[in-house]
């Protein structure tokens, strides 16, 4: 059984983390950390530093405010960390990075196991695809109250075909104030705002008189919640280093 110190517990992602956890047989959640006041069916502290309970990994899914504790905590009691919160600076990506080298630390921009096998499979399509003149563009949807543009997932699966083809793309945002033919090494990306959407990504490979899609839909938060507990139950144990994803879909 994989016990868990849950930062973030009352947050957007609370309910759905703590559902996933208690349908598992190999999870636990051993203690909360949360500056907001709710009910839970264990302990709930407003900082890490005063968990009592003993654990074999954290989950965050609370703020880049909170980064610091978190990581001295992890430090300190030996404690794996799966980073599920967005928006960390420079400054905080080095701190995560020098964490690593003393205990064992996943971060990805997004949790979903889906996504991350989506990753994968472009990767493969981009080696095989890239080479025989087909261009590349991404096409993300999300709810008309996400702030960021493009989202971090899009990012995600551009950064995954880029490294399969040796970097040479540039990630192209908008063509409004261009006028000439698109240029082969680029990779278009462009953000769709709307409704409720909770996540809806889009890989196109255009080639001569055919195309290749490959897209992912998320219809609920749970399989960000899903992946986050597949994360820990992954990582709980494992040596001092940078995991991501990537690693715990195989």
């Amino acid at each position: 059984m994989v016990k868990i110190i849950f930062c973030g517990c009352f947050g957007r992602m609370g309910n759905a983390v703590r559902q996933i956890v208690k349908d598992s047989s190999d999870a636990q959640i051993v203690a909360g950390v949360d500056i907001c006041e709710g009910n839970a069916e264990f302990p709930v502290y407003k900082v890490i530093t005063d968990v009592k309970e003993s654990a074999d990994v954290i989950i965050d899914f609370s703020s880049p405010k909170a980064l610091d504790s978190i990581l001295g905590y992890a430090t300190e009691k030996n404690v794996p960390v799966v980073l599920c919160t967005t928006g960390y600076s420079e400054e905080q990506l080095g701190e995560i990075k020098e964490a690593s080298g003393k205990v064992a630390m996943l971060r990805s921009a997004n949790m979903s196991l889906g996504i991350n096998t989506v990753a994968k499979l472009i990767q493969t399509a981009a080696q095989i695809l890239a080479g025989n003149g087909y261009d590349i563009e991404i096409v993300e949807r999300h709810h008309n109250q996400k702030k960021d543009a493009p989202s971090g997932t899009a990012l995600l699966l551009a950064d995954a075909i880029n490294s399969a083809c040796d970097g040479k793309y540039e990630y192209v945002y908008d063509r409004s104030g261009r006028r000439e033919v698109r240029p082969k090494d680029e990779i278009g990306i462009s953000a769709v705002r709307g409704g409720s959407i909770v996540g809806d990504h889009e890989v196109i490979f255009a080639g001569l008189d055919e195309v290749v899609e490959i897209k992912h839909t998320a219809y609920s938060r749970n399989v960000f919640a899903k992946g986050a507990v597949s994360a820990a139950l992954f990582l709980a144990g494992k040596p001092a280093g940078m995991y991501t994803m990537t690693d715990v879909v195989g």
